[in-house]
């Protein structure tokens, strides 16, 4: 090494490439450092200049910092100066590695460290045979890119007798990225530099067999596809000379004939036609030859004529109707008129339905008794979560994967023109950059519209005034009014304890024994125990997890007969709990001893009526009106308006409106985790107020529903089923109302509107002479109420 030159040498960076001792690189060199690190090297007696690669090629001015340490000492072989670039090839000398001290010069520079060659593993039987696979794998990757370089190759290697120049020469004829580069010029033994070479090879061997082995397989389906076209043609030929008729001509002609049969409208027969001699023309194997056949196929099971024919037997529907569900008289009658309206004017338009109420309470399952009341087919779809409008309209056939709309293909699954189609949770329907699903169902359930539906797919107008539709919702809220105008709406209140224990009798208890295998001896109920299941084990206004609590006491019975415990189960109230566990719900009952402040209100949930108490109490200090138990702004606000009503009337209800101003007031309803909200609670408050302010104890055998106004009129609210039925199995028989919702009660029961003693108000002082008769001192009564 004593030839090699000292001190500082200039550096010439080099992107994307390592220069190998033994190997010359022909190099492009136009920055200007480097042009001038060249000019210094060519001026000089041995023509010697250091290359290092860069780390980032992207770099365009790099430094010192940007180069690996471990570079090439090289000589300038050539130069030539072409325009503004300059030609050179360098050959490289020995492995360097920079010392870290650079000199100041308008180029890169520094001095060096000469590395040795590899270290030699002399008579090692590894280094050998290491050697001896790299060569190996070399020819196999040749092989692999370039079998003709095989031959000359072997012919190179043979003229050189030092493995190390053969590896080096090897990584420029191979594809190798620079960091496996630099690692093989790194390398301080020849066994590590064979063992790097190797794993390279090896992985490039692999890639490149699994390569060609993908290329045989696409080219043995792509020769497998033209010798079957080639065969369909020759056959198709024989044919033709043979004149028998083609496989796909028979499937035509097949088509064709069933297109004769269905009696299609002039129009929709046209298209058909046109289709029909598209698909003759086109080869089987033909991308849209399917989709073609997809779509005449989708037209020939479009019911454009088949319709069934109506049960007009009014006796008949009725019975159906009243054999399959409890009450429910509202739709039974809706549904009897309008079979009576067909009897008479048969051209008369099914009327668009839409069933509101609670889950549970049999919205779904009184559509297929409607169906089987009018002798239509029915079907059911789901609307919940449905955000694209193409769901119901249906996708274009131009893209991939087209379809028809979830409507047309109800009507196709139903196989005639004038099904029942229910649209479930129409109030779950949401809407996204895709369109609005609800603005398609304006258009669906329009009868002035719904004649010529157009579906994207079908691509051809529809009449769908044939079909009786059904929506249903468990709220009016969250749906379109332009929607909900086309509808005609029927409400399903919840069902009272004993509607429950009525339709457990009839129906879930002989359901879920069959079910179960077991007869209806076996299980036994009595009323007390259905109703206390009814109470205190479920907490709904339909009856569907009452249904699941009976399914768990068969199952019990099941498995207790397979035991081998008894065939028959009577079960009591004090069995529940073993049978059950402990009870799931407290029902809010009557308050044995009234207490000053404190009210019993009604409110109404999805889960039906519940008997809800107001209680109040003076702060100590301070004018705030507190408000606990998680109400809405609209319970905050009436209990702001009663507080201001029990001040404005304060003389005349004997108050001294000092005992107001020296503390606040705080208003809680229980079940504080339970949100709560609505109007309906002003009475209950203005009550519970007066109570606390005077002395005064509400009568604890009452509870009431209402709305309040600053000028003390009391307003009519909703619910008041599900009020008066909560406040009845509460064991509270006094209920105390709005005078406008007095035509409500006609909802009731009978049974129950027998037992209950209502009270009818109009104005808070009525209705405080009628919840706290000893409050003597106030105004004179205006509007009293009456019972």
């Amino acid at each position: 090494m004593t030839d090699y030159p000292s001190g500082n040498l200039p550096i010439l960076p080099v992107k994307n490439s390592v220069l190998f001792p033994f190997i010359s690189m022909p190099l492009v060199i136009n920055r200007p450092a480097s042009v001038a690190a060249l000019d210094v090297a060519l001026a000089s007696e041995d023509k010697f200049i250091a290359l290092f690669t860069q780390k980032d090629p992207q770099v365009s001015e790099p430094t010192l910092t940007d180069l690996y340490d471990i570079g090439t000492l090289g000589v300038i072989k050539k130069m030539a100066r072409l325009d503004r670039f300059l030609h050179v090839e360098v050959l490289g000398v020995t492995r360097i590695k920079r010392a870290g001290r650079a000199g100041q010069m308008p180029y890169l520079n520094d001095s060096f460290e000469y590395l040795p060659e590899p270290r030699k593993a002399d008579g090692s039987a590894e280094n050998e045979a290491l050697y001896r696979a790299v060569l190996e794998l070399i020819g196999k990757m040749l092989n692999l890119i370039k079998p003709e370089m095989q031959t000359g190759l072997n012919m190179i290697l043979s003229e050189i007798d030092n493995p190390l120049k053969q590896i080096y020469l090897l990584t420029m004829i191979l594809p190798i990225d620079t960091k496996k580069e630099m690692a093989l010029l790194s390398a301080a033994t020849e066994v590590e530099l064979f063992t790097l070479m190797h794993e390279h090879l090896e992985h490039e061997v692999r890639v490149l067999e699994l390569r060609d082995q993908i290329n045989r397989e696409v080219e043995s389906k792509i020769g497998k596809e033209q010798r079957e076209y080639f065969l369909r043609q020759q056959m198709r030929t024989i044919q033709e000379e043979l004149g028998e008729e083609r496989p796909e001509q028979a499937d035509v002609g097949e088509l064709r004939r069933r297109a004769a049969d269905a009696e299609l409208p002039a129009a929709v027969d046209r298209v058909l036609q046109k289709e029909l001699k598209r698909l003759e023309r086109m080869s089987p194997v033909a991308p849209d030859y399917q989709l073609t056949r997809t779509y005449v196929e989708l037209v020939l099971e479009l019911p454009w004529q088949r319709r069934t024919d109506d049960l007009l037997d009014l006796e008949r529907a009725q019975r159906i109707l009243d054999d399959d569900h409890f009450g429910l008289t509202e739709i039974k009658e809706r549904i009897v008129e309008h079979l009576a309206v067909m009897k008479l004017n048969p051209a008369s338009k099914a009327p668009i339905l839409c069933f509101v109420g609670p889950p549970g309470v049999g919205k779904t399952s009184v559509g297929q008794s409607i169906a089987r009341a009018m002798g239509r087919r029915f079907e059911r779809m789901s609307l919940g979560g449905l955000h694209d409008e193409a769901e119901l309209r249906g996708h274009r056939r131009t893209y991939i994967g087209a379809m028809p709309g979830r409507i047309l293909q109800a009507v196709r699954r139903a196989g005639v023109r004038n099904p029942l189609l229910m649209l479930d949770e129409v109030d779950k329907l949401g809407r996204d950059f895709r369109g609005d699903p609800a603005a398609a169902l304006m258009e669906i359930l329009d009868p002035a519209q719904n004649t010529e539906f157009h579906d994207n797919y079908l691509d051809m107008p529809f009449d769908l005034s044939g079909v009786f539709f059904i929506v249903t919702a468990n709220t009016l809220q969250n749906i379109p009014a332009p929607l909900l105008d086309r509808m005609e709406v029927l409400r399903l209140a919840g069902y009272s304890d004993e509607e429950k224990l009525e339709i457990a009798r009839r129906y879930l208890i002989p359901r879920r024994l069959e079910q179960a295998g077991l007869q209806a001896r076996q299980l036994q109920l009595p009323d007390a125990t259905l109703r206390h299941i009814i109470r205190r084990y479920t907490r709904e206004a339909g009856v569907r997890e009452l249904e699941r609590v009976l399914g768990r006491l068969a199952r019990k019975l099941a498995a207790r007969i397979v035991k081998g415990g008894g065939g028959e189960l009577c079960v009591a109230v004090a069995d529940l709990a073993e049978l059950l566990g402990p009870e799931m719900f407290h029902t809010e009952s009557l308050r044995q001893y009234p207490a000053v402040g404190v009210a019993a209100g009604l409110a109404w949930t999805e889960a039906g009526g519940e008997v809800l108490y107001v209680e109040t109490a003076r702060l100590a200090e301070g004018k705030e009106l507190m408000l606990t138990g998680q109400l809405g702004d609209v319970m905050q606000e009436s209990a702001k308006t009663a507080r201001s009503y029990i001040w404005s009337h304060a003389e005349g209800l004997g108050i001294d409106r000092k005992r107001i101003l020296d503390a606040g007031v705080h208003i809680h309803v229980p079940s504080g985790a339970v949100p709560k909200d609505g109007p309906s609670a002003g009475v209950t408050m203005v009550t519970a107020l007066a109570s606390l302010y005077t002395g005064v104890v509400v009568r604890n055998d009452t509870a009431m529903t209402g709305e309040i106004t600053l000028s003390g009129l009391v307003l009519p609210v909703g619910g008041i089923k599900e009020k008066v039925l909560a406040a009845h199995r509460a064991g509270i028989f006094r209920v105390i109302l709005p005078a406008e919702n007095e035509k409500d009660l006609a909802e009731l029961p009978e049974q129950v509107r027998n037992k209950m003693a209502f009270i009818y108000v109009s104005r808070i002082e009525a209705l405080l002479d009628a919840a706290i008769p000893e409050l003597t001192s106030r105004p004179a009564s205006v509007g009293q109420g009456s019972v």
